[in-house]
């Protein structure tokens, strides 16, 4: 357990809990982190398809105020369906993984191939206005995880659990078959999320994109070539919705930081 705090405090336990978040969100928040980042930082090891033991989860300082009850029902109750729950068939123990969304590797995920664009002709990636302008001429990466993320339809429809922020407030919709032609692998998830590692250099490049939409009006977003200012600096922008939520908590913090500092300078 020492070695566990200590992993904990080396990588800032960067689960985005928050002490306003309910007591199920905070657990939910601790196990999405654990079980697709920090693993290793933790002192852990997945077992095959990217599970770790309840029992050992639980020993984790940051599990301390959890119970395994509250792990079945954040798991049954998880409206994106991000966790799934097993019993070892040969120590009857309780094991648990996420289903995607990983920065670590992960042997035997048991994401499934997908080899034609029958079923998923049209898939969507969610992100945001200001992230589009650089996605427009650099493309979907996928930043610090294994995959970028994509939705089989639009939130609320039916089958769609997953794949893209509630708050996303622009759809991005890719071709599969024109992609799969190309030679870029697709895969299924076990919570029906769409995952690719992209092209060699991680990248679905704007060529597979199909049409953008402006949620918030309906509108078509134009598929120009208007180049992002760094585009060509070497500076690669957030161009993923999990990296512009990030940089739009770290501004929050940020601010605060300065509000509080500032606060103390007149004290």
């Amino acid at each position: 357990m020492a070695q566990a705090a200590r992993g904990e405090q080396k990588s800032g336990w960067k689960n985005k809990a928050k002490p306003h978040d309910s007591h199920e969100v905070q657990l939910s928040k601790c196990l999405s982190w654990v079980l697709r980042h920090g693993v290793n930082s933790v002192g852990l090891t997945f077992l095959p398809g990217g599970f770790l033991y309840v029992s050992d989860v639980l020993k984790l300082p940051r599990f301390s105020k959890f119970t395994l009850e509250e792990v079945r029902s954040v798991v049954a109750n998880n409206d994106k369906q991000r966790f799934t729950l097993e019993t070892d068939p040969d120590n009857g123990q309780l094991k648990i993984r996420a289903n995607q969304g990983h920065s670590v590797q992960v042997e035997d995920l048991q994401l499934t191939p997908l080899t034609d664009s029958t079923e998923y002709p049209l898939i969507i990636h969610g992100t945001y206005l200001q992230a589009w302008r650089s996605i427009k001429s650099q493309g979907l990466r996928k930043m610090k995880r294994n995959h970028i993320h994509f939705a089989v339809g639009e939130p609320g429809e039916d089958g769609v659990v997953s794949g893209m922020r509630k708050s996303c407030d622009v759809m991005i919709y890719v071709d599969v078959a024109k992609a799969l032609a190309a030679g870029v692998k697709f895969f299924k998830s076990a919570n029906n999320v769409i995952l690719s590692p992209g092209t060699d250099d991680g990248v679905i490049p704007p060529c597979f994109f199909s049409q953008v939409i402006d949620r918030s009006t309906g509108a078509e977003l134009p598929l120009g070539d208007d180049a992002d200012p760094g585009a060509h600096s070497g500076k690669v922008g957030a161009v993923t919705a999990d990296d512009v939520a990030d940089e739009m908590e770290m501004s929050r913090k940020q601010r605060r930081k300065k509000k509080k500092h500032k606060k103390s300078e007149t004290d």
